[in-house]
């Protein structure tokens, strides 16, 4: 419980001395790996981690499916888009890319994969955001309910990189709860473990960053 209340006061300290701002500050963990070779991309993390507390703020989720599709996912999804939207989205990739950084996640009928990939793979895939493959006729508001809790850890080939875990408003338990679900799927995925991680700061979206003492995590 020690290290658990050690995380949990560093999150209250972090917030206590950090400037209130006038809108809703998210909080991210950098996590820098060590003893690691990342130009082979079997050693690069590429994760999707749903947060057990969520991410303390609404993200968008976009749907692309058939009109059945379309009608299933009305309520649960922020926007969503038809086959002919595809072949739009191609013809105009400066919009899209402008769409495409303000959606956190995509889902689409299966049966459009193959469109999407080959008309639009070039702007999603460098962004991480080839939609999640639907089978047609399936309810998405389940896998968009989930998508809604979940975050992206990409190190690419960079031995820095950063993970969002809530917002300043959420309670420090929560966040903590999060951090330790984030980096205990990181170190799952190393090769050595605790051993292939150097060290973990917390920092809001504006402001100084903390360290996060490894211990307090395990």
């Amino acid at each position: 419980m020690a290290g658990k209340d050690q995380l949990v006061t560093l999150i209250d300290d972090l917030k206590k001395n950090s400037e209130q701002r006038k809108f809703l500050e998210s909080l991210e963990i950098a996590v820098n790996m060590k003893e690691i070779d990342l130009s082979d991309p079997k050693n690069r993390i590429n994760e999707e981690i749903i947060l057990p507390k969520g991410r303390g703020k609404e993200l968008k989720v976009a749907l692309i499916g058939t009109a059945e599709m379309q009608q299933k996912g009305k309520d649960g999804t922020d926007l969503i888009y038809g086959p002919e939207d595809i072949s739009k989205f191609a013809e105009n990739k400066r919009e899209f890319k402008k769409l495409a950084n303000g959606i956190e996640f995509f889902v689409a009928e299966s049966t459009l994969m193959a469109n999407i990939g080959k008309s639009l793979g070039t702007v999603l895939g460098p962004r991480g955001k080839i939609p999640k493959p639907l089978p047609p006729g399936q309810d998405p508001n389940p896998v968009i309910t989930s998508l809604k809790r979940t975050v992206r850890a990409r190190s690419r080939d960079r031995r820095t990189f950063h993970v969002p875990v809530g917002t300043k408003e959420m309670a420090s338990s929560d966040i903590a709860e999060n951090i330790r679900a984030v980096v205990k799927r990181i170190v799952g995925r190393l090769e050595k473990g605790y051993g292939n991680l150097d060290s973990v700061y917390l920092k809001p979206t504006m402001g100084k960053a903390v360290k996060i003492e490894l211990e307090m995590m395990e």
